[in-house]
């Protein structure tokens, strides 16, 4: 069983990594970019039963930042 779980700033949240990300695309003559927000995608390889809700307790302790932090489940077989 498998788990992704995609992190992202939170609305609002300043993100200087997709700001130096449009800025290049910018500098790359990509001059349609208007915004980027990055975040990170993590992968877990989980025993057998293991439920949503765990996974969501792991993302409140470690995975994510949720004071400036957003985080999306996607359970697979």
């Amino acid at each position: 069983m498998k788990a992704r779980v995609t992190v992202m700033l939170k609305t609002g949240v300043l993100d200087p990594q997709g700001e130096a990300v449009r800025h290049a695309l910018g500098s790359l003559g990509f001059d349609g970019v208007s915004g980027v927000r990055q975040g990170k995608v993590i992968e877990l390889d989980l025993a057998a039963g293991t439920t949503e809700a765990q996974v969501t307790d792991m993302c409140e302790k470690l995975l994510a930042n949720t004071v400036i932090e957003s985080y999306a489940i996607e359970m697979m077989a």
